[in-house]
């Protein structure tokens, strides 16, 4: 007899009476004060006022099995005893209602057949040695039960108002995120264009030029799924404590961002990854802020080529030259940004020249107030713009990081895996960049991250210490060895050589120098060859300018065509490198200190200074400093441009290097974040020149603190340990953060460990700081920033000290480990986009509050104690 027979045979006007029986009378009211309503406090037979006896149940589990051993003629097969076994067993598993840890309407949710199976779980011994027949039996009884049980819970009248008040709550919130999709969701008329959009979007964003891959045999693309690590972005304006964020997650909780960062940092490779997981729909939870949204891809050098005005929203797809730009429906970018689902990412405002910067500004200030309730994202070094550059048209400015020793150390493993060369090599690289300490400081960005790899891979081992030394190496890599080695060369075809060909080249970065563009057109490039030729008669000979520049954007690997009839360069170093090599050659000094004062030849006067001899340096230097002296204005960008070229002069009078650090040395300590980071620029010679805490205000202490950060090397583990008294949270939380760009141990036993713990989260990123902290005492407050595992942090964190953990969540992830806490009492959940459950939680018996961010998504708080609360907060800073 099968179990749903059994089951059908027995009328629910026995059953439900019996079933009545185990539980206590209901109550009036929507239940709201008491619940959550525990199903172990609503049965009968449990308690000081019990009102059902063991007796008493073991004859209605007695009077279940008779009744259905009867009606399906099971009694007939079954000997007595082991009816009464049944019965036995029966009774053992309705009595596990007393304990379950779960409510009415949990119970109701999870389904009679799912809390038959718990209940039969409570006691699995209750049928060991019964019969096929017995076992059936008592799963069948077991089944119908619990159906009458979850009937009689849905006929209480406290189940029945709470339930709606609850179920009207999810409605109106399922409903407030039904109109959000809906509104993004595009006409008729205009998903058509919509979908061939996205097509165009991933397809032409979807893959990035990786530096050196294309020396081996692996592709010359690499696919951004692959290639795109996540960095942090530092968030908090001027006086906020600076919080570490997902670099892909700054506008899910903000519509309008001005994100800075240094060449190579990956802000275009972020603009990509944002547009392409836009455009494929394709969004992890850390994404579905993007879900709907139409992405704007516009590289500001692009739109400006040539002189260009600046495009109004209908022109955006033409003007980066976009093939199915006259395909759009008449009105159709209106229509995108009228119902907030414009994705509009402006690329580079360093790349226009500075004069354009303010008519760039006004451009976006009156896209912004046409179309607000969009997202948008804003891109910039950090020198090109002034500090609150946007803040009044409310946009949030934050810092790309320098990439962590994580960060790094997973990069190399995937440049190395999709270039096809073996561990070995990553292996080696790995510990070369942990113990070299010129070399890891190179390594602080995607860019010098791929050069250090392709170096290392191609000269077998052997690196160049310096900054220049690794750009001349690539160069010579790119230029004389890249067709050589892949086999490109054929009788009759173009031969330039190196030197040749970096002339030629460095001639077209000059001009796009001097000329404050980061594109060039074709023709431009073309007759600025052509003038250049005849001056090369060995390379003028072997075809017309036109041929010659179309055998250097092939072979070169250092030129590309973003779009027809424009040149850049693959990255905008190498232009600034070649292009101060032909200053220096050209002996262009006067012109060079002329415009030092503007952000875009920073770079080009750093590696004039590497290129120069020992007395063109003189002369340049000399010339900042002097030029620094007489200039109100750009006195102090002038002389730590000064102080930041020191890095590169490798041979220099002395009394111009003690004039250079003494002109430093007064604009040290820093007062805002703006001269904090312009400090860091300097490089580390300017650790030397920073002053201990004694004399400083708070905030100047914090800015000094601020500025040694962002030079993740050792030396600077010595002058932030002299902060570490300090009381100010800014700076202790800064010196907790930043934990994990360091040597662990060492920054641990002579920076951490002295830090005082009031009201601050101590950041861990691995188990191995984990531990650090455990010798010296554990931490009652901790910040979980990288991936560590329950067991990981169960084993290495203080069992007992522990009171207060921040952690960032995902959905569906369960918190159950924590109950090994005995004294949690707070946990802060960081992902305003994760659906949070909560429930896990009630077996924390020590927590009184849950923190949460304003945007989050949280169910199963009526799992909770009534004693903890749930609190919505700013989760912005520590």
């Amino acid at each position: 007899m099968e179990a749903a027979a059994i089951g059908a045979r027995l009328a629910s006007s026995v059953v439900a009476p019996l079933i009545k029986r185990l539980f206590v009378a209901d109550g009036p009211g929507a239940g709201l004060v008491d619940k959550p309503l525990r199903v172990s406090k609503l049965v009968s037979f449990k308690g000081e006022k019990r009102a059902l006896s063991d007796e008493d149940l073991h004859k209605i589990a007695e009077e279940l099995v008779n009744r259905a051993a009867q009606s399906t003629g099971v009694k007939e097969r079954l000997p007595a005893y082991e009816q009464r076994a049944v019965a036995h067993a029966v009774a053992d598993s309705l009595r596990s209602l007393g304990y379950i840890d779960m409510d009415d309407v949990q119970a109701v949710q999870l389904g009679h057949l799912a809390l038959s199976r718990h209940l039969r779980s409570q006691s699995p011994s209750a049928t060991l040695g019964l019969s096929s027949d017995a076992v059936t039996l008592h799963a069948s009884v077991l089944d119908t039960a619990c159906l009458h049980i979850l009937q009689f819970f849905t006929q209480r009248s406290t189940f029945v108002a709470r339930t709606l008040i609850e179920h009207s709550r999810r409605i109106e919130e399922l409903s407030l995120k039904i109109d959000s999709l809906i509104a993004r969701t595009p006409s008729p008329a205009d998903g058509p264009f919509e979908e061939r959009y996205a097509e165009y979007i991933a397809s032409k964003h979807g893959k990035l030029t990786i530096f050196g891959l294309d020396l081996s045999e692996a592709p010359e693309n690499w696919p951004l799924d692959a290639a795109y690590l996540s960095l942090d972005a530092a968030g908090g304006r001027t006086h906020d404590l600076p919080t570490l964020l997902p670099a892909d997650h700054i506008l899910a909780g903000r519509d309008r961002v001005l994100l800075r960062g240094v060449a190579g940092s990956g802000k275009t490779t972020l603009v990509q990854w944002l547009a392409v997981s836009t455009a494929r729909k394709a969004l992890d939870e850390r994404l579905l802020y993007l879900y709907g949204l139409v992405p704007f891809v516009l590289p500001l050098r692009t739109l400006t080529r040539g002189g260009a005005k600046l495009p109004t929203p209908d022109g955006f797809l033409a003007a980066v030259d976009c093939p199915i730009a006259n395909l759009q429906p008449t009105g159709w970018f209106d229509r995108v940004l009228r119902s907030k689902r414009g994705l509009i990412l402006i690329d580079g405002i360093d790349e226009i020249p500075e004069s354009e910067r303010q008519e760039a500004r006004r451009w976006l200030q009156e896209l912004v107030s046409a179309y607000p309730n969009n997202r948008w994202l804003v891109t910039s070094r950090p020198s090109a713009v002034r500090q609150d550059w946007l803040v009044g048209d409310d946009f949030a400015e934050l810092d790309l990081a320098p990439m962590s020793r994580e960060n790094v150390a997973e990069f190399i493993k995937r440049w190395h895996k999709a270039a096809g060369i073996g561990d070995r090599y990553a292996t080696d690289l790995l510990q070369s960049v942990r113990d070299k300490q010129d070399l890891g400081r190179l390594a602080t960005n995607p860019l010098m991250c791929a050069l250090i790899c392709a170096l290392h891979q191609d000269r077998r081992g052997y690196l160049p210490d310096g900054r220049k030394e690794v750009y001349d190496a690539a160069l010579s890599m790119l230029l004389s060895r890249r067709d050589r080695e892949r086999g490109i060369y054929k009788p009759g075809t173009i031969r330039i050589g190196e030197e040749h060909h970096i002339q030629l080249i460095q001639k077209l970065a000059y001009w796009m120098i001097r000329n404050g563009r980061s594109e060039m057109d074709r023709a431009d490039a073309i007759e600025l060859l052509e003038h250049a030729l005849p001056a090369m008669p060995k390379i003028a000979d072997q075809g017309t300018a036109e041929e010659i520049y179309h055998h250097l954007l092939i072979r070169s690997g250092l030129l590309r065509e973003p779009s027809a009839g424009s040149m850049d360069f693959i990255h905008r170093t190498f232009q600034d490198y070649l292009g101060a090599k032909a200053a220096v050659e050209g002996l262009d000094f006067d012109f060079l200190i002329a415009h030092a004062h503007l952000d875009q030849w920073e770079d080009v006067i750093r590696m004039s200074v590497a290129h120069a001899r020992t007395m063109e340096r003189t002369r340049l230097l000399t010339g900042l400093i002097e030029r620094g002296d007489t200039s109100e204005k750009d006195s102090r960008r002038l002389h730590l441009l000064a102080a930041a070229c020191l890095e590169h002069a490798t041979e220099l009078n002395p009394d111009v290097r003690t004039e250079v650090e003494q002109r430093a040395a007064a604009l040290i300590p820093p007062r805002s974040a703006d001269q904090a980071r312009a400090l860091a620029d300097v490089g580390p010679v300017v650790l030397d020149l920073l002053p201990g805490p004694q004399g400083l205000s708070e905030d100047e202490a914090y800015f000094t603190v601020l500025s040694a950060t962002r030079l993740a090397t050792d030396a600077a583990i010595s002058v932030l340990a002299q902060y570490r008294d300090l009381s100010d949270l800014r700076v202790r939380s800064e010196l907790a953060r930043v934990w994990s760009r360091f040597e662990c141990d060492r920054f641990a036993e002579e920076v951490i460990a002295h830090l005082g713990e009031e009201d601050l989260y101590f950041c861990v990123s691995t188990a191995q700081e984990l531990h650090a902290l455990r010798r010296f005492g554990g931490r009652s407050r901790i910040r979980i920033t990288g991936t560590i595992t329950p067991e990981e942090f169960q084993t290495s964190c203080d069992r007992s000290r522990l009171t207060h953990l921040w952690v960032e969540a995902e959905s569906g992830a369960t918190w159950e480990w924590l109950a090994y806490f005995p004294n949690l009492s707070t946990i802060t959940f960081d992902s305003p986009l994760a659906s949070i459950d909560v429930s896990s939680l009630k077996k924390v018996r020590s927590l009184r509050t849950i923190r949460l961010s304003e945007e989050s998504v949280f169910v199963g708080s009526e799992a909770l104690p009534p004693s903890t609360k749930i609190v919505r907060a700013c989760l912005t800073t520590t």
